[in-house]
């Protein structure tokens, strides 16, 4: 396809003369960044599942890089993939060639972003499957709503355990693995050294009067301790999803808050996020960021409306 016609397919205006403010909008709309060193250069950044390509994905993102950019390619700090000094002139083809392979660009705007997602799913301390549940978020929430516009942008991220690698706090939800256990006191024998008081790092577990017990205030349900006991004394452990709201970073930062129970499915954590980015459609102001949105409305009023049936 030509450059004439691949500019028709795209629906973008071609060059005649200086860029106007409207294309730079428009194909910033496609995930193109315009290089603020240049009048008609972009970086094209190019969506991932969460971090995550194949190898043929990666050559064909490298051919483009060659083809139609300055054969350099970056990381975002969203785990995207940036093509780097890509004239507006080629634009329309690179977008094109990389369709061509399976592959899409975007990731800009007042929409739901990309996913991020640690590596829970193999890190020794992961809790819950980080990539398949980031991708069942990338498919319904990133794909599913792309059409979409809300008030702002809106982040997700999946964090595997309570390491919070990913940040999962400082996002507009954040969800956290957790992992829910049970404490038998009857199997406890108040053994003079306790393995559970010591393999937990939040110093949760307590021997006291010949018996563990665990702060439930302390206790991030990292589960570390489950398996440690050889008498049982930690059992019926399963997947738990921390989900808190309203986190930010950037010229202003807010902590995200976490919902007062923890959930425990895959269904209930993707009925939440919707519930949230509907809600932030809906009531939501233009221009306000969900942490906004969260402190105007309260907190209470969210989370009702969230956890409700």
């Amino acid at each position: 396809m030509d450059s004439n016609n691949a500019f028709e397919a795209l629906g973008i205006d071609p060059r005649n003369g200086k860029l106007t403010s409207e294309q730079i909008n428009k194909v910033k709309g496609l995930g193109c960044l315009r290089d603020k060193r240049f009048d008609d250069i972009f970086n094209v950044r190019v969506i991932t599942r969460n971090g995550k390509i194949t190898t043929d994905e990666q050559r064909a993102i490298a051919k483009a890089a060659d083809l139609y950019g300055s054969h350099e390619v970056a990381m975002t700090s969203r785990q995207t993939v940036e093509i780097q000094g890509v004239s507006y002139d080629n634009i329309p083809s690179l977008i094109l060639y990389l369709r061509e392979n399976g592959l899409e660009c975007g990731g800009t705007g007042p929409k739901v972003r990309p996913i991020v997602s640690c590596k829970g799913t193999t890190c020794q301390y992961g809790l819950i499957d980080t990539f398949a549940l980031s991708e069942r978020i990338h498919n319904v929430f990133y794909t599913g709503y792309h059409s979409v516009v809300l008030p702002h942008k809106f982040k997700i991220a999946v964090g595997g355990c309570p390491n919070n690698c990913v940040k999962p706090e400082l996002n507009d939800i954040g969800i956290i693995g957790q992992r829910i256990f049970e404490v038998n006191e009857e199997n406890c024998r108040g053994c003079s050294t306790c393995v559970v008081e010591a393999s937990c790092p939040m110093k949760a577990a307590r021997l006291k009067n010949g018996r563990i017990g665990i702060s439930a205030e302390i206790c991030n349900n990292c589960g570390r301790c489950f398996g440690k006991c050889p008498f049982g004394a930690i059992e019926n452990a399963r997947e738990g999803y921390k989900v808190s709201l309203g986190g930010r970073w950037g010229k202003k930062t807010a902590v995200a808050r976490p919902l007062s129970r923890i959930l425990t499915s895959e269904d209930e954590v993707i009925a939440v996020i919707e519930k949230a980015i509907l809600l932030f459609k809906n009531e939501g102001i233009k221009g306000e960021r969900f942490a906004d949105t969260i402190e105007r409305l309260g907190f209470e009023y969210v989370e009702g409306k969230l956890l409700e049936n």
